[in-house]
């Protein structure tokens, strides 16, 4: 990840979500019907929007989405990589269960997640990086009057 990647989809617009928490579940499809039919029909396009905005723009949308098709049933070795990105911006737990494992039996249901996920904190994937990058300056040049979240640790 470079430099610039957390910016837009990690602190965007001031984080109107609360981190540390999914803000949909995993079967939560129906939530966005018109993103839900778009991953059931092109899913390597819903993938590729996401892996372009969670990369910061240095893979493109056609890029990802190529891999994705290429690989096939084995697609989620490749997606669920990204899966991992997305928590590690927001600080989300690693549920139901391994993201690897989320990704190969539940993929659609993943696909539609994390998109919704993006959406729900003001990162809108369809747009594309630069348009996202493009909204974020003209709302504040990326300074976040927030706080950095820190996760959990051990208690004394």
């Amino acid at each position: 990840m470079n430099g610039n990647d957390g910016k837009v989809a990690g602190q965007a617009y001031g984080i109107s979500q609360p981190t540390g928490q999914w803000t949909t579940g995993l079967c939560g499809c129906f939530e966005d019907p018109g993103n839900c039919f778009m991953t059931w029909c092109c899913p390597c396009v819903t993938f590729g929007e996401r892996a372009e905005v969670l990369d910061g723009g240095t893979t493109s949308c056609c890029a990802a989405g190529c891999i994705y098709c290429i690989m096939g049933s084995c697609a989620y070795m490749y997606t669920h990589t990204y899966r991992a990105k997305l928590r590690g911006l927001y600080s989300l737990p690693e549920e139901p269960c391994s993201d690897c494992c989320v990704h190969c039996w539940c993929a659609a249901c993943a696909n539609c997640q994390e998109h919704r996920e993006l959406k729900n904190r003001g990162v809108d994937p369809s747009a594309g990086w630069q348009a996202n990058a493009e909204k974020m300056n003209r709302q504040g040049g990326g300074v976040v009057s927030t706080p950095p979240y820190f996760a959990p640790g051990m208690a004394r």
